[in-house]
């Protein structure tokens, strides 16, 4: 059983992106619990849906009138919203008793200590495709392994919020962010590496003069892909789920 409710990397260019956000989780509909919205402490109420095996534990064994520390996948709607969908909760006595009920919770939702990392924060490790310091925006493409079928789900993009600089663009960063109402802004900033690039198209190569944007390489078995090219706006998000944490 982990003491943590987000598995440790075990690999320098993993990549991923989850946190932790406490709230009181209020479904659109009170028969079903899938869709809803996490409302916070401080105001906010986050677009969230809930996903595997958590469904199970909410209806069977969770007071949703109360609060809970929800481990969360992170997906950009807009620049101005935060889509999270819920996978695990950190809770040691209800996950006690879900055990004791002969069932088994998703990795996420083991118990342990209260995280030193607190309600609010976010790793997110993936390549940076776009960085624009002077207003503190950044978007990080994040890559998923193959499905067991063999296909390749769509990389993700996130909008982020950081003042990090151009000189990074398309290398591996790995991000510990903080969640500021419906944005995920950096506190923490490591460089892994620069990530290989497709080459060149017309004869030209796709690295921009200096721009705020820059193409997609490939890494970790993904399929090469194309990002933002210079000069251009913050990608939006057309993805699907992450990889589980610690993969």
């Amino acid at each position: 059983m982990r003491q943590h409710p987000i598995s440790p990397v075990t690999e320098p260019m993993q990549y991923r992106a989850i946190g932790l956000v406490r709230g009181v989780y209020v479904p659109s509909d009170p028969e079903q619990l899938t869709r809803g919205v996490i409302r916070t402490d401080d105001g906010s109420e986050l677009e969230a849906v809930v996903l595997g095996r958590l469904l199970t534990l909410i209806r069977r064994h969770l007071d949703l009138s109360a609060p809970h520390l929800w481990v969360v996948y992170p997906r950009s709607r807009d620049e101005t919203q935060l889509h999270l969908q819920m996978v695990g909760v950190w809770e040691p006595s209800t996950l006690a008793a879900a055990q004791e009920a002969g069932e088994d919770p998703e990795p996420e939702a083991r118990a342990g200590d209260e995280p030193d990392e607190g309600d609010g924060w976010f790793s997110v490790r993936g390549e940076l495709i776009y960085t624009r310091p002077e207003t503190g925006d950044l978007v990080v493409k994040v890559r998923q392994k193959p499905r067991a079928d063999g296909s390749r789900p769509i990389p993700f993009k996130l909008q982020l919020r950081g003042a990090v600089p151009l000189e990074h663009l398309r290398h591996f960063v790995a991000l510990d962010l903080r969640r500021q109402g419906q944005q995920l802004a950096v506190e923490k900033l490591e460089v892994i590496g620069p990530l290989a690039q497709r080459g060149t198209r017309g004869g030209k190569s796709r690295r921009g003069g200096g721009g705020a944007a820059g193409g997609g390489g490939d890494r970790s078995g993904g399929d090469r892909s194309g990002g933002d090219r210079s000069g251009g706006s913050p990608a939006r998000n057309h993805g699907r789920a992450v990889s589980r944490p610690g993969r």
